[in-house]
């Protein structure tokens, strides 16, 4: 139902830092949940990291815990995902994604396109 759109991909050295921002349409932003994900070629796609719509708790995957950080800015309707010390395995298309509470992004959510993230070694 809301509309997303990813940006801030791009190619960067390994140990590298890349910002990626999902900016989201319409009015009611703060009453989703908020997550990202990533998908490798030949791979299933993973979950990264989530929020919550009130912004805590956060929730990271174990390979991304430490570097990552995901946040929210409710009155601008964005997510962002700060992601630092970059890895080669970290190439990946990176995926936002918005669900209400209580309801699976796999089940209900609303998806982005992509943005491409590759980590050269």
């Amino acid at each position: 139902q809301v509309q997303l759109v990813e940006s801030g991909g791009g190619l960067v050295q390994a140990g590298g830092s890349l910002r990626l921002s999902c900016a989201a349409s319409g009015r009611t932003f703060s009453r989703y949940n908020m997550g990202w994900f990533r998908r490798a070629p030949g791979n299933e796609r993973d979950f990264v990291a989530s929020i919550t719509k009130s912004g805590a708790p956060t929730t990271y995957a174990g390979p991304v815990k430490g570097r990552f950080t995901i946040s929210r800015d409710n009155a601008k309707n964005t997510v962002d995902l700060q992601m630092n010390s970059l890895k080669p395995e970290d190439t990946a298309v990176y995926y936002c994604a918005a669900t209400l509470p209580g309801t699976a992004y796999e089940n209900s959510g609303s998806w982005g396109q992509g943005t491409q993230v590759t980590v050269s070694s």
